[in-house]
Order: structure tokens, then C-alpha cells, then sequence
């Protein structure tokens, strides 16, 4: 396929299917905790207003937990097939991991995910905010394991190396508790929570724009801002710890991230430019004297480390993790900004009557997705040429397949993702698309979503077709 080898198209189709992949956890999780905050607020305040937007978001929830849930399969096949070696030497740590997602997260989402979406006249009030609690959980359990694991590839601690190669837990707090986990965690959580906030806040603009007299669209686009103007510079915050820690145990991620390719103290921070690798350098860069050093070291004539010291064959690819990061930087600012907007509106008593607002909340709708995808890039693309850092190489953890067998499968990903998740999407667009209205309909028991995998439509025929039977 196009005259690529067999490793070069296992790492393709391992980034599309995981991007594709991401964008729905990292959505569910933050809306799965505004589901239970809605929940809340209708049993403390008694307005119907509240159950209206639940039963709005919640079959948007269910469709995209079942997207996620399809696409997080077909990615985890791929450790056996494409990636053997790598499932082999670092199975024995990284597989416990995912099990314990599976048993204490996935069980718990699935076991109440019924309840919460078709229970609630069934089981009371109280046990439905007790279920939609008990999701959020699970999505916040779900996102622990997983980020522990892939933590643990890039801050790998707590291992040893048995007598056939292996990769084993000689003490597991260390192993899940690595020395990135916790604030990768943060950053991602805060990530998907200000992912879900702009997708409600461009939903509660689009209505406003249409009606600003919209009461549910009001308290959804109020609460968006909210949580953009709070959320946001938190964000910020813990990407410069995150950025320090980086700093700390992969360094040549960060010279990278800074297109720095010679050691220097008083680095600058280059804003933009075109790396240039085969040269080592930056060309047409626009920078800021000292500012470099003072944000990575918080000493203006700090050290910054470049990328001339380590081999070549150890350097990640510089214009990938350059760009990366720069996107999902100015989107963080942009939300800022927006969040800051929100607040001046807010002050002025012209939060829902701010057309040029909503219009720019309405084209940050997508933006979480956006910086969630360039993030993964940056952190992913950073930790090249290792999967294990500093321990194993990815050439060394694909399996020996051939490239013709990867490059079809990966045409198949493409078509049927494109078609799957395309189809998908556009229905979670048409949900979002006609305003919550007053007695917004829920999702009856015998009238599931089938677009999101909830229940098989020959599954709900023949649950249908019992009395008949009878």
C-alpha cells in the first residue's frame, strides 16, 4: 500500500482507530458528570426544566456510548494482532491494568447505564440519581485505568524484567501510580470536561440564536460558560505541571514540543516557525526572548535540553509534536477567551442577549475534539521511537505480518468507520439540532436507540414478539 512497510502502516492504523476512538470517551465522561448534575438539580429544585434537558442529553449520551464502546473494541484487537511482541513483554503489566478497567469501570457503566436511560419512572427519582451517579463514576474509572496504562508506557516505574523478556509488577502502587500518571489524569479529565462544555454551550447558542426566549437553552448555554470561564484556566495551570513533569522524565518530547534543537540556557519560546530536522533547526521562527526557559524551568536563564543530544534514531518527529502541540495550545487560549467573553456578558446582564457570542461559542462547538486529538498527537507522536520509554521500541513490538495483510485491513477500518461513525454522528447532530422543549421525551423501555448499540434491532423484534407467542 502505497509502497509503505508493514510497521509504518501498523502505526497508521493504530493512530486512526485510537482517534477515532477518543473523541467518545473523551465526551461521555464529561457529559456523563452533567447528566448527574442536571439529575441533581432536579431533585433539589422541583423544575421540570432540569428532567427536559436530561432526557435532551441523554440520548445524545447513549449514542455516543455506544459508539465509543464499538470503536474501544476493534482498537484493542490490534495489541494482538499488529502488535504481539509488545502485548507479549508488556502483557504481564499492562494487562491486569485493563482488566481491572473492565471489571470495576465498564461493569459498573453497563450494569446502570439501563437504569439511568429507561428507569427513571421505574425506580424513583432518587435510585435514577443514584444509577446516573454510578455511570459518571464509571466513566471517571474507565478514564483511570486506561491513562494508569498508557502512563506506565511513558513513565514506566515499578517493573522488572523476567528471565524470557517480560515485563513484570514487582510493586503495583508504582506501577499504576507512575510518576506521569497524575497529572496526565488531570489533564485529561479537565480535558473532556471542557469538551463537553462546548458542545453543550454551541447547542444552547445555536437555540438562543434561533429563540433567545428558550429557557432550557438558556440554563444549558449558562452552565457551558460556566464551566468554560472556571475550567479553563485550570487547564492551563495543569498543562504546566504536566509540562514539568514531561520535562523531568521525557525531555527530548519537550525539545520537540519547543523546537529546540540546541542546548541553551535562556531558551527562548519559539511561537511559530517550520521545523526543520534535516538541518536542526527552526526556520522563519517567531519567538520571545528568555520566555522559553522561564515557562520549563520557572528560572529565566534556566537550561533547556535540545534535541542534537540525543541520537537521531531517538528523536521523535519534530514537525508533528511541533504542531501539535501549538494546536491544542491556542485552542486551550481560545476557550479561555471565550470563557473570559462569557464572563464580561455575564457582568453585563447580556449573557442571552450576545449574538456575536453565540456565534463564537457556536464555532468552538468542536474545538475540545480538536485539542483532545492534538494532545494525543503530541503525546503519543513525543514518546517516538519507544512504546515502552527508554525500553522498548516500537520496531521492536510489531508483530511479523505482512504489510499487504495491514494495509487491507486498514482500508477496511476506513471505509467502515467513515460509514459507521459518519452515520452515527449525523444522528447525534440531528438530535442536537431540534431544540429541548418543555416534557422532552425520554427513551421508552420499548423503543431503544438502536443507532447506538444499545439493543440489536433483531434483539428488540423477538423481545417484542413473546406475548405473540404466548
Amino acid at each position: 500500500m502505497f509502497d509503505l512497510d508493514a510497521l509504518t502502516l501498523a502505526r497508521i492504523q493504530f493512530a486512526f482507530t485510537v482517534s477515532a476512538h477518543i473523541i467518545f470517551p473523551a465526551f461521555t465522561i464529561g457529559l456523563a458528570s452533567y447528566l448527574a448534575v442536571l439529575n441533581a438539580l432536579a431533585l433539589r429544585t422541583g423544575r421540570p426544566v432540569f428532567i427536559d434537558l436530561f432526557n435532551y442529553w441523554k440520548k445524545i449520551f447513549a449514542v455516543s456510548f455506544g459508539m465509543g464502546v464499538v470503536s474501544g473494541i476493534v482498537m484493542s484487537y490490534q495489541f494482538g494482532t499488529n502488535w504481539s511482541v509488545f502485548s507479549d513483554k508488556a502483557g504481564p503489566v499492562i494487562g491486569p491494568l485493563m482488566g481491572y478497567e473492565v471489571l470495576s469501570a465498564f461493569f459498573l457503566e453497563a450494569g446502570f447505564l439501563g437504569v439511568m436511560l429507561f428507569g427513571r419512572e421505574r425506580v424513583g427519582p432518587k435510585l435514577h440519581f443514584v444509577a446516573t451517579l454510578m455511570v459518571a463514576l464509571g466513566t471517571f474509572m474507565s478514564a483511570f485505568w486506561i491513562l494508569s496504562v498508557n502512563s506506565w508506557m511513558q513513565t514506566p516505574a515499578g517493573y522488572g524484567i523476567n528471565e524470557v523478556g517480560q515485563f513484570i509488577a514487582t510493586d503495583w502502587w508504582a506501577v499504576v501510580f507512575n510518576p506521569s500518571f497524575p497529572y496526565r489524569l488531570v489533564h485529561m479529565l479537565l480535558a473532556a470536561y471542557l469538551t463537553t462544555a462546548f458542545v453543550v454551550g454551541a447547542v444552547g447558542a445555536l437555540h438562543l440564536l434561533r429563540d433567545r426566549g428558550n429557557q432550557a437553552a438558556r440554563i444549558m448555554f449558562s452552565m457551558a460558560m460556566w464551566m468554560a470561564a472556571i475550567v479553563a484556566p485550570m487547564q492551563i495551570a495543569a498543562g504546566d505541571f504536566h509540562g514539568l513533569n514531561t520535562l523531568e522524565y521525557q525531555p527530548a518530547k519537550v525539545a520537540a514540543m519547543e523546537g529546540h534543537f540546541e542546548t541553551h540556557a535562556g531558551a527562548p519560546l519559539i511561537l511559530f516557525g517550520i521545523p526543520n530536522a534535516a538541518e536542526g533547526r527552526i526556520d522563519y521562527k517567531v519567538q520571545i526572548p528568555l520566555l522559553g526557559s522561564f515557562i520549563l524551568t520557572h528560572d529565566w536563564n534556566g537550561v533547556v535540553r535540545g534535541l542534537n543530544e540525543w541520537p537521531a534514531e531517538e528523536r521523535p518527529p519534530v514537525g508533528i509534536v511541533f504542531w501539535s502541540f501549538r494546536i491544542m495550545v491556542g485552542i486551550g487560549f481560545l476557550m479561555l477567551g471565550i470563557g473570559a467573553w462569557s464572563l464580561w456578558a455575564r457582568y453585563r446582564r447580556r449573557l442571552y442577549d450576545a449574538p456575536w457570542l453565540h456565534r463564537a461559542a457556536l464555532v468552538m462547538g468542536p474545538s475540545g475534539f480538536a485539542a483532545v486529538l492534538a494532545g494525543w498527537i503530541t503525546t503519543e507522536v513525543g514518546r517516538q521511537p519507544w512504546t515502552v520509554y527508554g525500553l522498548l521500541t516500537t520496531a521492536q513490538s510489531a508483530s511479523p505480518i505482512d504489510a499487504a495483510a495491514i494495509g487491507a485491513s486498514l482500508i477496511a477500518f476506513v471505509i467502515v468507520y467513515f460509514a459507521l461513525f459518519g452515520a452515527g454522528t449525523f444522528y447525534i447532530l440531528r438530535l442536537m439540532n431540534h431544540a429541548p422543549r418543555p416534557a422532552e421525551p425520554g427513551l421508552p423501555a420499548e423503543e431503544p436507540i438502536r443507532a447506538g448499540g444499545i439493543m440489536p434491532g433483531p434483539v428488540m423484534a423477538a423481545k417484542n414478539a413473546l406475548p405473540a407467542a404466548e
